[in-house]
């Protein structure tokens, strides 16, 4: 007898994440059970709920109310540099400008730049969207160097004081997982309505990548160059302006490429509180009035601006050399020559006026339209069987779900108890066969479809996020992730927390399962990654306003929409890291596996693929984050949880439910950000990396 102790102590060892994660499962079955006579095990009681939206709003209404005339005035005083810069780019001649963006991109990359810089331009010219574009550019010319100016004043502060670090890092990572809404609602009250919103806005989303990389690239300058400073006699602030900052330059240079292309997919969402005549604006009122050939026109106008601010500010952090300058002036003179004769003979075209693809997009909207009417009910199709036969299953359960009028029958308890008697004797084969783990994820899956993940108990959520914090990083983070989500329970939006968690979790899983599969078939294949390398690097520069357009296009507003939107944005990650992880294996391994006599399926599954894992990782949990950052955005489409929450918040200048439900949304994405994080450090650390 005392044998059976001792094997059981060495199986739960051995199998030590299977273990827990059956206790988990445990606990969720032992809820089912009790439901029916422990009802608050699925529903926290009101009684024990707080206000939090209100006291949030009473305390930050008194806060906001101290500060607002400060407030006021510092908006009036960057309403100057804002008139100024939309003067300036409004106002100089269009063949200027042009030329101007010509001359920079063959400075810095030749005529392949350049030409990207005159042929985009002179789209957006053609497209009669010239002076929203140059007011949304404004709007960016004013906001980036105040997000430039404060990321680097953070970065210098976390490098110059250690201990500083850590809270600043933790601040940075609040600043990127609040949903960019959430900033709208108090700035909205505090420096009132109008553009200076969207510019203060912007500065505040656009800072932390750049303090990120100021902060990184002073930690990476060399230790020799440090010593020289030193020995050099110079002061402390000589070392770090003269040495340091000039040897982290390339580092700083990509925190200003992102913190551009950031302040750029901010001020499109800013356009949501209106006021400000911009593309952003042009785009939700198009899609407003379901002029998606018109909206579509000016999403790509936004998506060329993207692409002009990413590789022109991508080429200036290379480290390479740069062009003729004579060239530079020659096109630069080239534009005023061009701009002073179409003057001087009045024939230069007004560019509102231009609009040469109106009658593209009237012919799209013709096009579209009878579209969906021959294939209407073929698209109604698509959507209404993925969405009653998989989305809804998994947000409300089979229980639920399955209905007559669309699955032909009626889902009923003992359904339910066949379900669950097939899954625990499919688990005890898969256990006993050595598979442990398989077992409790089979038994986890099936407690989830029947059950829905915005219908899951409590403490079965609260159990099984403490047990994986555990699993991916100790105690202390167990600890932290309960608390962070309990906070969620006891604030009364639980449930709209879980419907965004569905949605979300729905779309990373396919994003993981589409985006996995096509980094794997890039890996193996070099021409499969020319072809979707391009078509990931377009994807990364559209903002996230535009990608409402299409789905909105053929499927109309709704969750199927939201979803699509969703994927659409967040698969990027999944594949660049999935194909980066499988092609770098160190080529030591590889040739020990060939040696050893391995297939190449062989040394993908068992050698390529366990290296890469914490790669892969990595690329999971970005594809996390941008679903809960385009979460929010799909709100616009018609998505239920915390992103219509902060929508409607925004809309009714609520500032306690706004806050409230953007910390709701942030608590999800660090909760997941750090148990991926953790997992893919265990990786590491397995693999002596």
């Amino acid at each position: 007898m005392s044998a059976l102790p001792s094997a059981l102590s060495q199986f739960v060892d051995k199998n030590r994440a299977a273990s827990a994660l059956f206790v988990v499962v445990a606990v969720g079955f032992l809820c089912l059970a009790l439901q029916p006579v422990a009802p608050w095990l699925f529903k926290w009681p009101a009684a024990l709920q707080i206000p939090a939206a209100e006291w949030i709003g009473a305390g930050l209404g008194f806060i906001l109310e101290a500060f607002k005339p400060i407030a006021r005035g510092f908006s009036a005083l960057m309403s100057y540099p804002m008139a100024g810069a939309n003067f300036l780019f409004v106002s100089t001649p269009w063949p200027i400008t042009i030329g101007v963006v010509t001359a920079i991109g063959w400075y810095i990359g030749g005529w392949r730049m350049a030409a990207l810089g005159l042929f985009g331009l002179l789209f957006v010219l053609a497209s009669g969207y010239w002076v929203e574009g140059m007011n949304t550019l404004a709007l960016v010319a004013v906001s980036v160097p105040l997000a430039l100016l404060a990321g680097l004043a953070i970065g210098m502060l976390a490098y110059e004081y250690p201990r500083f670090k850590s809270p600043v890092q933790a601040v940075l990572d609040v600043m990127q997982t609040v949903p960019t809404f959430a900033y709208l609602t108090p700035l909205l009250l505090l420096f009132g309505f109008g553009p200076v919103v969207g510019l203060i806005a912007s500065a505040i989303y656009a800072a932390p990548p750049m303090a990120r990389n100021v902060l990184l690239g002073l930690e990476r300058v060399e230790s020799e160059i440090k010593e020289a400073a030193v020995m050099s006699g110079g002061t402390r602030l000589q070392q770090l302006f003269l040495v340091e900052l000039p040897s982290a330059t390339t580092q700083i240079m990509v925190g200003v490429n992102q913190c551009l292309m950031a302040a750029l997919s901010m001020v499109i969402i800013a356009a949501v509180i209106g006021g400000f005549n911009d593309i952003g604006w042009e785009v939700l009122l198009t899609m407003r009035k379901a002029q998606f050939g018109q909206s579509f026109l000016a999403g790509l106008v936004i998506v060329v601006f993207a692409i002009i601010i990413d590789r022109m500010s991508a080429k200036l952090a290379q480290e390479r050399s740069r062009h003729d300058k004579r060239v530079v002036y020659g096109i630069g003179a080239t534009g005023v020559v061009i701009s002073i004769a179409l003057l001087l003979g009045g024939s230069l075209p007004n560019p509102s006026e231009l609009a040469v693809f109106d009658a593209i997009a009237d012919a799209v909207d013709k096009s579209l339209g009878a579209f969906t009417a021959a294939n209407g009910a073929n698209l109604d199709a698509i959507k209404n069987n993925i969405v009653f036969f998989m989305l809804l299953p998994l947000r409300i359960g089979l229980d639920g779900a399955v209905l007559p009028f669309t699955w032909g029958f009626q889902w009923t308890p003992d359904m339910s108890l066949w379900l669950f008697a097939v899954a625990a004797i499919l688990a005890a084969a898969l256990a006993y066969s050595g598979r442990a783990l398989g077992a409790v994820m089979l038994l986890f899956t099936v407690l989830l479809v029947e059950t829905g993940i915005a219908e899951l108990p409590w403490l079965f959520v609260l159990f099984g996020v403490g047990v994986l914090g555990y699993l991916s990083g100790g105690r202390k983070l167990s600890i932290l992730v309960v608390v962070l989500m309990g906070l969620i329970l006891i604030s009364g939006l639980w449930e709209r927390a879980l419907l965004s968690l569905y949605l979300s979790g729905v779309s990373v899983f396919a994003c993981a399962l589409v985006g996995g599969a096509s980094g794997l078939l890039c890996a193996v294949s070099p021409l499969a990654w020319r072809i979707v390398r391009p078509i990931c690097d377009m994807l990364q520069t559209i903002p996230l306003f535009v990608f409402l357009i299409p789905v909105l296009m053929f499927f109309q507003i709704g969750e199927f929409s939201a979803f699509l939107a969703i994927c659409a944005y967040a698969i990027v990650p999944m594949i660049r890291y999935t194909q980066h992880g499988l092609t770098t294996t160190p080529h030591e391994l590889l040739d020990a596996a060939t040696t050893s006599g391995a297939t190449a399926w062989q040394t993908l599954v068992e050698v390529r693929a366990p290296y890469a894992m914490p790669t892969i990782l990595l690329g999971l949990n970005q594809t996390i984050l941008y679903a809960f950052a385009m979460l929010v955005i799909a709100a616009l489409i018609g998505t239920t949880g915390l992103g219509q929450s902060i929508f409607l918040a925004l809309g009714k200048a609520d500032v306690g439910l706004g806050i409230a439900a953007g910390a709701a949304m942030a608590i999800l994405a660090l909760v997941a950000d750090r148990l991926v994080q953790g997992f893919a450090e265990e990786r590491r650390k397995a693999l002596g990396l």
